[in-house]
């Protein structure tokens, strides 16, 4: 028999709200579709500009109900020191095997914060190893069948797009939930957007993918394999 799952679907980040900017619509259209979804931050952050651990705990759960999610939990890799090492590896595994999802969304390989492009590097050996019935965590081996990357903010073509149009303002509300960060205050004021351009942004953004997929919103991700067409006559996207 099958070990039964706690989710189809599990986001892997660094921090709390990371995946309500780069995939939280994607999340909440799964949803809908009925499959269930889950989220594994690495860190609590304590070491942002704004909030405390616990002021992150709270958001990030109310986040999570925002987005509807079975599954969230927090690991306890210090914040702005996510390492790719065995342990670290090690304690990914141990949620890959509970959850035991068939696809993992992880962040883009690249970018500004070494926590984020650390977490895709982990992340990815983590499914790995996972996978390996000889590495003993006192739960059955299990390897996800899919990894994908969220690329929201990298500057690269995406391989597809989600349609989130019909879940673009609870992806919003999901955001919002993390009042420590994007309230405006004095604390880091001159690294953070402004609370009365943070719909702005989001949007035209949302709507810029949106638009390379030929609907009103979408977020992108990319995936390293090749993908399978069984029916030509039925890709999506029109071509000119």
């Amino acid at each position: 028999m099958p070990e039964s799952s706690i989710a189809d679907i599990l986001a892997i980040a660094a921090h709390r709200d990371d995946v309500e900017q780069t995939c939280g619509g994607t999340l909440l259209k799964m949803k809908a579709l009925g499959w269930r979804t889950a989220i594994l931050d690495l860190t609590q952050g304590e070491a942002g500009t704004r909030g405390s651990a616990a002021d992150r705990a709270a958001e990030a759960a109310e986040a999570g109900r925002i987005l509807g999610v079975s599954w969230r939990q927090a690991l306890d890799i210090p914040d702005g020191r996510v390492e790719n090492t065995y342990e670290n590896r090690v304690k990914i595994v141990r949620v890959l095997r509970e959850v035991r999802p068939r696809v993992v969304i992880l962040p883009y390989w690249t970018g500004r914060h070494p926590d984020h492009y650390t977490t895709s590097t982990v992340g990815y050996e983590a499914c790995f190893l996972s996978g390996l019935a000889k590495l003993d965590t006192g739960l059955p081996p299990h390897r996800p069948f899919k990894i994908l990357y969220a690329s929201l903010y990298a500057d690269v073509r995406p391989s597809f797009v989600v349609d989130i149009t019909s879940c673009i303002e609870q992806r919003h509300q999901s955001l919002m939930a993390y009042k420590t960060q994007y309230q405006n205050q004095t604390a880091g004021s001159g690294l953070f957007v402004p609370e009365e351009e943070i719909r702005e942004r989001t949007f035209a953004e949302a709507r810029h993918y949106g638009l390379l997929g030929s609907v009103r919103y979408a977020e992108p991700f990319v995936q390293k394999e090749v993908g399978l067409v069984e029916d030509v006559l039925r890709i999506p996207v029109q071509s000119m």
